[in-house]
């Protein structure tokens, strides 16, 4: 295995630091909610359930979005391994370093044929992902990079 690039470790302290600062956050609102809820205050209760159950929600969207996270880590550390990521460096390039929309465009095209071509390959829909997010296309690329998760993992 690699090691991690110096932008890597610092991108992952960052987020190490991010969720840190969100679970104390998410401690002193609950705290907060259930001071409210002993109040015996009805007015004070409605809030304090509201101050506490927010927390939980947000502790729940971080641990799902880092558990995604970490599973799209996963592909594309198995895709470099494997050598069948997308090879973009001698696409033609906007100055701000996007691939240009007609050159993102037809990588697409070649992508989607090959997930046609493989349709339980998690693979093709790891490259089929990547291309939607060349092409700008974020959404499908989280879906598809979703889809591509469920196969890897049905796969092992």
């Amino acid at each position: 295995m690699t090691k991690p690039s110096p932008q890597v470790l610092r991108i992952q302290l960052v987020v190490a630091f991010l969720c840190v600062a969100l679970v104390v956050y998410f401690w002193i609102m609950g705290r907060s909610g259930v001071i409210l809820m002993k109040s015996g205050e009805p007015a004070a209760i409605g809030l304090g359930i509201g101050i506490f159950v927010l927390p939980l929600i947000g502790l729940w969207a971080m641990v799902a979005t880092l558990r995604a996270g970490f599973a799209h880590q996963r592909l594309a550390r198995l895709a470099h391994e494997e050598g069948v990521e997308l090879d973009v460096s001698d696409l033609p390039k906007r100055p701000s370093g996007r691939i240009e929309r007609d050159a993102a465009d037809a990588l697409f095209e070649s992508v989607r044929d090959e997930v046609e071509a493989a349709p339980e390959d998690w693979r093709g829909w790891y490259r089929l992902a990547r291309a939607y997010d060349y092409a700008g296309d974020r959404t499908r690329a989280r879906e598809t990079i979703r889809k591509a998760v469920r196969l890897e993992q049905a796969s092992r």
